[in-house]
Protein backbone atom coordinates (compact mmCIF):
# COMPACT_ATOMS: atom_id res chain seq x y z
CA UNK A 1 0.00 0.00 0.00
CA UNK A 2 1.43 3.32 -1.19
CA UNK A 3 1.72 6.07 1.82
CA UNK A 4 -0.43 8.59 -0.34
CA UNK A 5 -3.59 6.59 1.14
CA UNK A 6 -2.86 7.46 4.22
CA UNK A 7 -3.43 10.97 4.35
CA UNK A 8 -3.29 13.93 2.21
CA UNK A 9 -0.35 13.96 -0.29
CA UNK A 10 1.15 17.49 0.25
CA UNK A 11 3.42 18.59 -2.50
CA UNK A 12 5.29 21.38 0.34
CA UNK A 13 4.90 19.50 3.48
CA UNK A 14 5.05 16.04 2.20
CA UNK A 15 2.58 13.93 3.87
CA UNK A 16 0.54 14.96 6.72
CA UNK A 17 -1.77 12.05 8.45
CA UNK A 18 -5.26 13.62 8.67
CA UNK A 19 -5.91 11.86 12.13
CA UNK A 20 -2.78 13.88 13.54
CA UNK A 21 -3.62 17.44 12.08
CA UNK A 22 -4.80 18.58 15.62
CA UNK A 23 -1.90 20.52 17.15
CA UNK A 24 0.76 22.33 16.43
CA UNK A 25 0.63 26.19 15.93
CA UNK A 26 4.18 27.82 16.47
CA UNK A 27 3.70 30.67 19.53
CA UNK A 28 7.42 31.30 17.43
CA UNK A 29 8.23 29.98 14.14
CA UNK A 30 11.84 28.13 13.60
CA UNK A 31 13.46 28.93 10.35
CA UNK A 32 12.30 26.78 7.34
CA UNK A 33 14.33 25.21 4.94
CA UNK A 34 14.80 21.95 3.06
CA UNK A 35 16.78 19.16 5.46
CA UNK A 36 17.55 15.67 4.24
CA UNK A 37 20.15 12.94 5.72
CA UNK A 38 19.76 9.72 6.73
CA UNK A 39 21.49 8.39 9.85
CA UNK A 40 25.12 7.84 9.73
CA UNK A 41 23.55 5.29 11.83
CA UNK A 42 24.93 3.09 14.08
CA UNK A 43 27.21 3.26 16.90
CA UNK A 44 24.64 5.28 19.03
CA UNK A 45 22.78 3.15 21.43
CA UNK A 46 26.08 1.76 22.65
CA UNK A 47 27.48 4.82 23.64
CA UNK A 48 25.26 5.41 25.68
CA UNK A 49 25.80 2.95 28.15
CA UNK A 50 27.48 5.57 30.40
CA UNK A 51 24.93 4.66 33.04
CA UNK A 52 26.10 1.43 33.18
CA UNK A 53 29.25 3.01 34.20
CA UNK A 54 28.18 5.34 36.98
CA UNK A 55 25.88 2.78 38.49
CA UNK A 56 22.06 2.74 39.62
CA UNK A 57 22.37 5.42 42.78
CA UNK A 58 24.09 7.85 41.02
CA UNK A 59 21.58 7.88 38.33
CA UNK A 60 18.70 8.20 41.08
CA UNK A 61 20.77 10.83 42.45
CA UNK A 62 21.21 12.47 39.05
CA UNK A 63 17.36 12.23 38.73
CA UNK A 64 16.34 14.23 42.17
CA UNK A 65 18.31 16.96 41.28
CA UNK A 66 15.77 19.96 41.13
CA UNK A 67 15.28 21.83 38.16
CA UNK A 68 16.84 25.18 39.06
CA UNK A 69 13.76 27.88 38.51
CA UNK A 70 14.31 30.22 35.65
CA UNK A 71 13.59 34.09 36.60
CA UNK A 72 12.80 37.24 34.58
CA UNK A 73 16.63 37.89 34.44
CA UNK A 74 17.72 35.00 32.67
CA UNK A 75 18.59 36.12 29.17
CA UNK A 76 16.50 33.52 26.77
CA UNK A 77 16.20 33.56 23.40
CA UNK A 78 13.67 36.53 21.75
CA UNK A 79 10.41 35.50 22.10
CA UNK A 80 7.58 37.80 20.59
CA UNK A 81 4.60 35.70 22.30
CA UNK A 82 3.26 36.47 25.60
CA UNK A 83 4.23 34.05 28.38
CA UNK A 84 0.91 31.87 29.60
CA UNK A 85 0.21 32.78 33.43
CA UNK A 86 -1.12 29.78 33.91
CA UNK A 87 1.84 27.69 32.92
CA UNK A 88 3.15 27.05 36.82
CA UNK A 89 -1.02 25.33 37.07
CA UNK A 90 0.20 22.62 34.75
CA UNK A 91 -0.32 18.94 36.35
CA UNK A 92 2.53 17.40 35.59
CA UNK A 93 1.97 13.97 36.65
CA UNK A 94 4.19 11.59 38.59
CA UNK A 95 3.14 7.78 39.59
CA UNK A 96 4.36 7.16 43.23
CA UNK A 97 3.41 4.42 45.48
CA UNK A 98 2.85 4.02 48.99
CA UNK A 99 5.13 2.56 51.61
CA UNK A 100 3.19 0.13 52.88
CA UNK A 101 2.66 -3.89 51.79
CA UNK A 102 -0.43 -5.94 51.64
CA UNK A 103 0.05 -7.08 54.71
CA UNK A 104 0.57 -3.39 56.10
CA UNK A 105 4.38 -3.50 56.91
CA UNK A 106 6.76 -0.53 55.71
CA UNK A 107 8.79 -0.93 52.72
CA UNK A 108 11.33 1.42 50.87
CA UNK A 109 9.10 3.29 48.32
CA UNK A 110 10.01 2.74 44.81
CA UNK A 111 11.20 6.00 42.59
CA UNK A 112 8.33 7.64 41.52
CA UNK A 113 7.69 8.38 37.51
CA UNK A 114 6.84 11.06 35.45
CA UNK A 115 3.88 10.12 33.56
CA UNK A 116 3.18 13.32 31.20
CA UNK A 117 1.27 16.55 31.65
CA UNK A 118 -1.68 18.12 29.82
CA UNK A 119 -1.12 22.14 28.82
CA UNK A 120 -4.43 24.36 29.72
CA UNK A 121 -7.65 23.78 27.45
CA UNK A 122 -6.93 27.39 26.32
CA UNK A 123 -3.91 27.23 25.12
CA UNK A 124 -2.64 27.98 21.51
CA UNK A 125 -0.91 24.45 21.09
CA UNK A 126 -4.67 23.09 21.89
CA UNK A 127 -6.51 25.16 19.53
CA UNK A 128 -4.23 24.77 16.38
CA UNK A 129 -5.35 22.93 12.88
CA UNK A 130 -1.67 22.85 10.58
CA UNK A 131 -2.57 25.38 8.13
CA UNK A 132 -2.20 24.26 4.29
CA UNK A 133 0.89 24.46 2.90
CA UNK A 134 2.17 27.78 0.62
CA UNK A 135 0.48 27.56 -3.07
CA UNK A 136 3.94 27.45 -4.58
CA UNK A 137 4.11 25.79 -7.88
CA UNK A 138 7.50 26.10 -8.58
CA UNK A 139 8.00 24.16 -5.29
CA UNK A 140 6.55 21.01 -4.88
CA UNK A 141 8.80 18.81 -2.84
CA UNK A 142 8.80 18.83 1.32
CA UNK A 143 9.18 21.60 3.13
CA UNK A 144 8.48 22.93 7.01
CA UNK A 145 5.54 23.47 8.48
CA UNK A 146 4.67 25.57 11.45
CA UNK A 147 5.16 24.29 15.28
CA UNK A 148 4.16 24.85 18.61
CA UNK A 149 6.65 25.77 20.95
CA UNK A 150 6.55 27.10 24.26
CA UNK A 151 8.81 29.63 25.02
CA UNK A 152 12.15 28.56 26.28
CA UNK A 153 11.42 29.85 30.29
CA UNK A 154 8.23 27.69 29.90
CA UNK A 155 9.97 24.56 28.56
CA UNK A 156 12.38 24.41 31.03
CA UNK A 157 9.68 24.66 34.05
CA UNK A 158 8.07 21.49 32.55
CA UNK A 159 11.55 19.86 32.22
CA UNK A 160 10.38 16.59 34.29
CA UNK A 161 12.38 16.32 37.70
CA UNK A 162 12.16 12.32 37.35
CA UNK A 163 12.52 10.00 34.74
CA UNK A 164 9.82 8.48 32.76
CA UNK A 165 8.21 5.10 33.39
CA UNK A 166 10.05 2.23 31.79
CA UNK A 167 7.60 -0.52 31.06
CA UNK A 168 9.08 -4.48 32.27
CA UNK A 169 12.64 -3.49 32.05
CA UNK A 170 14.43 -1.94 35.04
CA UNK A 171 17.98 -3.44 34.88
CA UNK A 172 19.75 -3.50 32.05
CA UNK A 173 22.96 -4.56 31.83
CA UNK A 174 25.74 -4.72 28.47
CA UNK A 175 27.80 -7.53 27.71
CA UNK A 176 30.83 -8.30 25.25
CA UNK A 177 32.14 -11.71 24.90
CA UNK A 178 35.50 -11.90 23.41
CA UNK A 179 34.99 -16.00 23.06
CA UNK A 180 32.25 -16.05 20.34
CA UNK A 181 33.40 -17.46 16.70
CA UNK A 182 33.36 -15.08 14.03
CA UNK A 183 33.86 -17.85 11.61
CA UNK A 184 30.40 -19.29 12.26
CA UNK A 185 28.19 -16.53 13.54
CA UNK A 186 25.50 -14.81 11.83
CA UNK A 187 26.64 -11.50 11.01
CA UNK A 188 28.58 -8.89 13.45
CA UNK A 189 31.19 -7.29 14.05
CA UNK A 190 34.35 -7.24 16.31
CA UNK A 191 32.94 -3.37 17.79
CA UNK A 192 29.22 -5.16 18.84
CA UNK A 193 30.79 -9.11 18.69
CA UNK A 194 28.89 -11.98 17.20
CA UNK A 195 25.82 -13.02 19.00
CA UNK A 196 24.33 -15.49 17.79
CA UNK A 197 20.97 -15.83 16.20
CA UNK A 198 19.59 -17.11 19.58
CA UNK A 199 21.16 -14.76 21.49
CA UNK A 200 19.41 -12.07 19.23
CA UNK A 201 16.13 -13.33 19.48
CA UNK A 202 16.41 -13.67 23.56
CA UNK A 203 17.32 -9.43 23.13
CA UNK A 204 13.79 -9.36 22.64
CA UNK A 205 12.09 -11.50 25.22
CA UNK A 206 11.91 -8.41 27.20
CA UNK A 207 12.17 -8.91 31.06
CA UNK A 208 12.86 -7.09 34.57
CA UNK A 209 16.58 -7.88 34.07
CA UNK A 210 18.56 -8.19 30.90
CA UNK A 211 22.15 -8.91 29.62
CA UNK A 212 22.48 -7.98 25.74
CA UNK A 213 25.01 -7.60 23.83
CA UNK A 214 25.85 -3.82 22.20
CA UNK A 215 28.78 -1.95 20.92
CA UNK A 216 31.28 0.32 22.91
CA UNK A 217 31.11 -1.96 26.00
CA UNK A 218 34.20 -4.23 24.79
CA UNK A 219 37.34 -2.38 27.02
CA UNK A 220 37.97 -1.45 30.63
CA UNK A 221 35.49 1.77 29.98
CA UNK A 222 33.24 3.80 27.39
CA UNK A 223 36.40 5.11 25.16
CA UNK A 224 38.71 2.97 26.40
CA UNK A 225 39.71 0.49 24.76
CA UNK A 226 36.50 -0.02 22.50
CA UNK A 227 37.23 0.67 19.12
CA UNK A 228 36.03 3.73 19.43
CA UNK A 229 38.56 5.58 21.61
CA UNK A 230 38.27 9.36 23.11
CA UNK A 231 41.08 10.98 24.85
CA UNK A 232 40.75 11.27 28.62
CA UNK A 233 40.35 15.21 28.80
CA UNK A 234 37.39 14.57 26.99
CA UNK A 235 35.93 11.70 28.61
CA UNK A 236 36.37 13.46 31.50
CA UNK A 237 34.03 16.27 30.10
CA UNK A 238 31.57 13.93 28.90
CA UNK A 239 31.26 12.39 32.67
CA UNK A 240 30.48 15.69 34.05
CA UNK A 241 27.35 16.26 31.84
CA UNK A 242 24.27 14.62 33.12
CA UNK A 243 21.48 16.86 32.10
CA UNK A 244 20.75 17.50 28.02
CA UNK A 245 22.94 16.93 25.45
CA UNK A 246 23.27 17.65 21.71
CA UNK A 247 25.40 15.43 19.71
CA UNK A 248 26.84 15.28 16.04
CA UNK A 249 29.34 13.57 14.09
CA UNK A 250 31.95 14.82 10.95
CA UNK A 251 33.94 11.61 9.74
CA UNK A 252 36.47 11.63 6.97
CA UNK A 253 35.67 15.95 6.42
CA UNK A 254 33.01 14.84 5.01
CA UNK A 255 30.75 18.09 5.50
CA UNK A 256 31.12 21.65 7.54
CA UNK A 257 30.57 21.71 10.62
CA UNK A 258 27.21 24.45 10.73
CA UNK A 259 26.68 26.60 14.02
CA UNK A 260 23.52 26.18 15.84
CA UNK A 261 20.45 29.30 15.76
CA UNK A 262 18.05 30.74 18.17
CA UNK A 263 19.68 28.81 20.98
CA UNK A 264 19.16 30.94 24.36
CA UNK A 265 21.71 31.90 26.80
CA UNK A 266 20.11 29.48 29.32
CA UNK A 267 20.73 26.75 26.76
CA UNK A 268 24.32 27.96 26.13
CA UNK A 269 25.19 27.76 30.00
CA UNK A 270 23.35 24.20 29.94
CA UNK A 271 23.23 22.31 27.36
CA UNK A 272 26.10 20.03 26.22
CA UNK A 273 26.65 20.72 22.51
CA UNK A 274 29.17 17.74 21.29
CA UNK A 275 30.97 17.41 17.86
CA UNK A 276 32.54 14.06 17.31
CA UNK A 277 35.25 14.06 14.89
CA UNK A 278 37.76 11.99 13.97
CA UNK A 279 41.16 13.05 13.31
CA UNK A 280 41.29 13.50 9.66
CA UNK A 281 38.23 16.11 10.11
CA UNK A 282 40.30 17.41 13.12
CA UNK A 283 43.21 18.66 11.04
CA UNK A 284 40.40 20.39 8.81
CA UNK A 285 38.72 21.99 11.46
CA UNK A 286 42.35 23.38 12.65
CA UNK A 287 43.01 24.58 9.21
CA UNK A 288 39.63 26.81 8.86
CA UNK A 289 38.55 27.85 12.76
CA UNK A 290 41.68 27.04 14.46
CA UNK A 291 41.34 24.70 17.75
CA UNK A 292 42.67 26.25 20.97
CA UNK A 293 42.86 24.47 24.54
CA UNK A 294 39.22 24.84 25.24
CA UNK A 295 38.55 22.81 22.18
CA UNK A 296 35.59 24.56 21.55
CA UNK A 297 34.43 26.42 17.83
CA UNK A 298 31.59 28.33 18.67
CA UNK A 299 29.45 26.57 20.44
CA UNK A 300 30.47 22.62 19.64
CA UNK A 301 32.78 21.11 22.07
CA UNK A 302 34.66 19.06 19.85
CA UNK A 303 35.50 15.38 20.79
CA UNK A 304 38.04 13.37 18.71
CA UNK A 305 37.32 9.68 18.15
CA UNK A 306 40.12 7.82 18.06
CA UNK A 307 40.30 3.90 15.92
CA UNK A 308 36.82 4.28 14.31
CA UNK A 309 35.79 0.66 13.91
CA UNK A 310 33.88 0.77 10.60
CA UNK A 311 34.78 2.13 7.10
CA UNK A 312 31.61 3.31 6.61
CA UNK A 313 31.06 6.27 7.67
CA UNK A 314 27.22 5.61 8.27
CA UNK A 315 28.22 3.30 10.95
CA UNK A 316 30.49 4.92 12.86
CA UNK A 317 27.54 7.52 14.25
CA UNK A 318 25.73 8.59 17.07
CA UNK A 319 27.84 9.77 20.24
CA UNK A 320 26.45 10.57 23.35
CA UNK A 321 27.28 10.70 26.86
CA UNK A 322 25.53 9.87 30.37
CA UNK A 323 22.41 12.51 29.29
CA UNK A 324 19.52 12.53 30.77
CA UNK A 325 18.23 13.98 27.51
CA UNK A 326 19.79 13.89 24.14
CA UNK A 327 18.82 15.18 20.69
CA UNK A 328 20.84 13.84 17.98
CA UNK A 329 21.33 14.98 14.23
CA UNK A 330 23.49 14.21 11.58
CA UNK A 331 26.61 15.91 10.65
CA UNK A 332 25.55 18.01 7.37
CA UNK A 333 22.12 19.45 9.50
CA UNK A 334 21.80 22.68 11.09
CA UNK A 335 20.11 23.02 14.45
CA UNK A 336 17.08 26.02 14.11
CA UNK A 337 15.61 25.68 17.76
CA UNK A 338 16.11 25.29 21.18
CA UNK A 339 17.07 21.97 22.57
CA UNK A 340 14.41 23.03 25.78
CA UNK A 341 11.78 23.33 23.19
CA UNK A 342 12.25 20.21 20.74
CA UNK A 343 12.23 18.44 23.94
CA UNK A 344 9.44 19.36 25.40
CA UNK A 345 7.24 19.39 21.89
CA UNK A 346 8.27 16.07 20.82
CA UNK A 347 8.88 14.42 24.40
CA UNK A 348 7.54 15.68 27.55
CA UNK A 349 4.54 16.60 26.23
CA UNK A 350 3.89 13.69 24.45
CA UNK A 351 4.80 11.49 27.31
CA UNK A 352 7.19 9.72 25.12
CA UNK A 353 11.18 8.47 25.85
CA UNK A 354 12.18 8.17 21.84
CA UNK A 355 10.99 10.19 19.36
CA UNK A 356 12.06 10.72 15.30
CA UNK A 357 9.94 11.93 12.35
CA UNK A 358 8.67 9.48 9.16
CA UNK A 359 10.33 9.26 6.15
CA UNK A 360 7.86 12.35 4.39
CA UNK A 361 7.34 10.07 1.07
CA UNK A 362 7.43 6.77 1.98
CA UNK A 363 5.82 4.60 4.63
CA UNK A 364 6.60 0.97 3.67
CA UNK A 365 9.67 -0.77 4.50
CA UNK A 366 9.57 -3.05 1.23
CA UNK A 367 8.94 0.43 -1.14
CA UNK A 368 11.70 1.85 1.12
CA UNK A 369 14.37 -1.30 0.34
CA UNK A 370 13.26 -1.05 -3.28
CA UNK A 371 14.17 2.83 -3.41
CA UNK A 372 17.64 2.13 -1.60
CA UNK A 373 18.11 -0.70 -4.61
CA UNK A 374 17.22 1.85 -7.35
CA UNK A 375 19.28 4.54 -5.78
CA UNK A 376 22.12 1.92 -4.99
CA UNK A 377 22.40 2.82 -1.56
CA UNK A 378 23.78 -0.49 -0.72
CA UNK A 379 24.29 -3.93 -2.73
CA UNK A 380 21.14 -5.22 -3.69
CA UNK A 381 21.86 -8.67 -2.34
CA UNK A 382 22.49 -7.88 0.89
CA UNK A 383 19.07 -5.87 1.24
CA UNK A 384 17.12 -8.63 -0.29
CA UNK A 385 18.48 -10.87 2.11
CA UNK A 386 17.59 -8.47 5.01
CA UNK A 387 14.47 -7.97 3.81
CA UNK A 388 13.79 -11.65 3.41
CA UNK A 389 14.47 -12.07 7.11
CA UNK A 390 12.42 -10.10 8.06
CA UNK A 391 9.51 -11.25 6.27
CA UNK A 392 10.14 -14.55 7.59
CA UNK A 393 10.07 -13.31 11.03
CA UNK A 394 6.79 -11.42 10.22
CA UNK A 395 7.11 -8.44 8.64
CA UNK A 396 4.56 -7.04 5.92
CA UNK A 397 3.66 -4.66 4.03
CA UNK A 398 2.17 -1.23 5.93
CA UNK A 399 -1.74 -0.45 5.73
CA UNK A 400 -3.74 0.82 7.87
CA UNK A 401 -4.49 -2.35 9.97
CA UNK A 402 -1.16 -0.94 11.88
CA UNK A 403 -2.84 2.56 12.96
CA UNK A 404 -2.22 3.78 15.16
CA UNK A 405 1.27 3.44 14.17
CA UNK A 406 1.80 5.92 11.12
CA UNK A 407 4.42 4.63 9.38
CA UNK A 408 7.28 1.90 9.14
CA UNK A 409 10.08 3.88 7.79
CA UNK A 410 11.89 6.25 9.67
CA UNK A 411 13.66 9.33 8.59
CA UNK A 412 16.76 9.45 11.21
CA UNK A 413 19.02 12.07 11.03
CA UNK A 414 17.20 13.67 13.90
CA UNK A 415 16.40 11.44 17.36
CA UNK A 416 15.47 12.63 20.76
CA UNK A 417 15.31 10.71 22.99
CA UNK A 418 15.49 10.77 27.00
CA UNK A 419 17.49 7.76 28.86
CA UNK A 420 15.48 5.30 30.35
CA UNK A 421 15.71 1.22 30.25
CA UNK A 422 13.87 0.98 27.84
CA UNK A 423 14.65 3.57 25.34
CA UNK A 424 18.03 2.50 26.08
CA UNK A 425 17.26 -1.25 24.76
CA UNK A 426 15.69 0.24 21.70
CA UNK A 427 18.49 1.81 20.55
CA UNK A 428 20.99 -1.02 20.93
CA UNK A 429 18.60 -3.37 19.07
CA UNK A 430 18.73 -0.94 16.17
CA UNK A 431 22.70 -0.80 16.72
CA UNK A 432 22.72 -4.16 16.57
CA UNK A 433 20.63 -4.83 13.44
CA UNK A 434 22.79 -2.57 11.81
CA UNK A 435 25.56 -4.16 12.82
CA UNK A 436 24.73 -7.43 11.43
CA UNK A 437 23.04 -6.35 8.53
CA UNK A 438 23.21 -3.27 6.03
CA UNK A 439 23.59 0.31 7.00
CA UNK A 440 20.36 1.17 5.60
CA UNK A 441 18.77 1.89 9.06
CA UNK A 442 15.26 2.32 8.02
CA UNK A 443 15.43 -1.38 6.91
CA UNK A 444 15.42 -2.28 10.91
CA UNK A 445 13.57 0.36 12.39
CA UNK A 446 10.22 -1.29 12.37
CA UNK A 447 11.25 -4.66 13.19
CA UNK A 448 12.83 -3.97 16.02
CA UNK A 449 10.49 -0.94 17.21
CA UNK A 450 7.32 -3.66 16.73
CA UNK A 451 9.45 -6.88 18.79
CA UNK A 452 9.72 -4.72 21.51
CA UNK A 453 6.21 -3.09 21.37
CA UNK A 454 4.59 -6.75 21.79
CA UNK A 455 6.47 -7.41 24.87
CA UNK A 456 5.94 -3.69 26.05
CA UNK A 457 3.45 -1.09 25.81
CA UNK A 458 6.44 1.43 25.06
CA UNK A 459 6.40 2.58 21.32
CA UNK A 460 7.84 5.31 19.72
CA UNK A 461 6.69 8.78 18.91
CA UNK A 462 6.76 9.38 15.02
CA UNK A 463 6.11 13.00 14.04
CA UNK A 464 5.63 14.72 10.77
CA UNK A 465 8.18 15.29 8.02
CA UNK A 466 7.25 18.84 7.67
CA UNK A 467 7.97 19.10 11.59
CA UNK A 468 11.69 18.41 11.76
CA UNK A 469 12.18 20.35 9.01
CA UNK A 470 11.10 22.97 10.82
CA UNK A 471 14.30 22.47 13.51
CA UNK A 472 16.94 21.64 11.27
CA UNK A 473 17.71 22.49 8.09
CA UNK A 474 19.88 20.40 5.82
CA UNK A 475 23.37 21.63 3.98
CA UNK A 476 25.75 20.49 1.20
CA UNK A 477 28.18 17.74 1.77
CA UNK A 478 31.73 19.76 0.82
CA UNK A 479 32.30 17.25 -1.81
CA UNK A 480 28.83 18.64 -3.43
CA UNK A 481 29.54 22.02 -2.76
CA UNK A 482 33.19 21.91 -4.34
CA UNK A 483 31.30 20.42 -6.95
CA UNK A 484 28.73 23.27 -7.98
CA UNK A 485 31.66 25.48 -7.55
CA UNK A 486 33.54 23.90 -10.53
CA UNK A 487 29.81 23.98 -12.42
CA UNK A 488 29.53 27.60 -11.89
CA UNK A 489 29.36 29.66 -15.07
CA UNK A 490 32.49 31.28 -15.37
CA UNK A 491 32.33 35.40 -14.08
CA UNK A 492 31.28 37.54 -17.27
CA UNK A 493 33.41 40.47 -17.56
CA UNK A 494 31.48 43.93 -17.25
CA UNK A 495 30.87 45.45 -21.03
CA UNK A 496 33.29 48.01 -22.32
CA UNK A 497 32.27 51.39 -21.60
CA UNK A 498 30.11 53.29 -24.18
CA UNK A 499 31.93 54.73 -27.13
CA UNK A 500 32.16 58.87 -27.16
CA UNK A 501 29.92 60.62 -29.40
CA UNK A 502 32.80 62.46 -30.69
CA UNK A 503 34.75 59.30 -31.59
CA UNK A 504 32.02 58.25 -33.57
CA UNK A 505 32.56 59.53 -37.58
CA UNK A 506 29.71 60.79 -39.01
CA UNK A 507 27.30 59.02 -40.93
CA UNK A 508 27.51 59.68 -44.86
CA UNK A 509 24.41 61.22 -46.66
CA UNK A 510 22.72 59.09 -49.41
CA UNK A 511 24.34 62.26 -51.73
CA UNK A 512 28.16 61.08 -51.01
CA UNK A 513 27.45 57.75 -50.92
CA UNK A 514 26.08 58.17 -54.81
CA UNK A 515 28.94 59.71 -55.84
CA UNK A 516 31.49 57.27 -54.81
CA UNK A 517 33.40 55.65 -57.84
CA UNK A 518 32.22 53.08 -59.83
CA UNK A 519 35.03 50.63 -59.26
CA UNK A 520 34.22 50.62 -55.29
CA UNK A 521 30.49 49.74 -55.83
CA UNK A 522 29.45 46.39 -55.82
CA UNK A 523 27.52 45.12 -59.10
CA UNK A 524 24.07 43.72 -58.34
CA UNK A 525 22.99 43.11 -61.68
CA UNK A 526 21.55 39.71 -62.30
CA UNK A 527 23.91 37.36 -63.69
CA UNK A 528 26.59 39.26 -62.16
CA UNK A 529 29.27 37.50 -60.16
Amino acid sequence: MSGGSLGIRSGSYGSLDKQLQNGVLPIQFAGRKKVGLLLLCAISAAIFVWVLYLGKDEVQEIYNVPIPKVNDSLPLNNSRSPLINGVQNISIHNLTYSPVDAEGSEVPPPPSYFLGYTLPAEHPCNTFTLPPPPADKKRTGPRPCPVCYLPVDEAVALMPKVPSFSPVLKNLTYIYEENLNKETEFGGSNFGGYPTLKQCDDSYDIRESMNVHCGFVKGTKPGHGTGFDIDNSDLLEMEQCHGVVVASAIFGAFDNMLQPKNISKYSEQTVCLYMFVDEETKSDLETEHGLNESKKIGLWRIVVAHNLPYANGRRNGKAVSDARFSLWIDGKLQLLADPYQILERFLWRKNATFAISRHYIRFDVFEEAEANKAARKYDNASIDFQVDFYKKEGLTPYSEAKLPITSDVPEGCAIIREHVPISNLFTCLWFNEIDRFTSRDQLSFSTVRDRVAAKTNWTVNMFLDCERRNFVVQKHHKGVLAMLAQMAPPAISPPPPPLSLANIPPRKSSLEIASVSPKHRRDWRVGSR
